[in-house]
């Protein structure tokens, strides 16, 4: 637990780094694809409730990364999406993400990943932590 917690903090300070945050980091994946998305798949896709998803969507149009329009043929949907600013933004979490994976992924040896990966995969967690055969 203490292990998880020390990495997940020094993923947040690498993207604090660089001008974003996890909620952001998530969002912003999440609409790079370029799809159509409403707030409610968002919301699905990254795991967050709805009030939770509105005020860090709020924060991030006011910061101009994104837009959000209420569909004509239902006034309830908002469309999400990025702006030049959050696609911009996205790179440079991109790279910080990139790169704070990169130094974890150092400390070990191949074979030390494999076992860590068997560990996890245990937990059914391996690929959802970014030690998937492909990180």
């Amino acid at each position: 637990m203490q292990a998880a917690k020390a990495v997940s903090r020094a993923f947040d300070d690498s993207l604090s780094e660089k001008g974003g945050s996890r909620p952001v980091w998530l969002i912003l994946l999440a609409l790079m694809d370029g799809a159509y998305r409403t707030q409610s798949d968002l919301a699905v896709t990254i795991g967050v409730r709805g009030p939770t998803l509105t005020h860090h969507l709020a924060s991030m149009e006011r910061d101009g990364l994104l837009t959000r329009t209420r569909l004509s043929e239902n006034r309830r949907v908002q469309a999400v999406a990025l702006t030049a600013k959050g696609r911009m933004l996205f790179h440079k979490l991109r790279q910080a993400a990139m790169s704070f994976d990169r130094d974890l992924n150092e400390r070990f040896t191949a074979a030390e990943m494999d076992t860590l990966r068997a560990l996890l995969g245990r937990f059914g967690t391996g690929d959802a932590v970014g030690l998937g055969p492909d990180s």
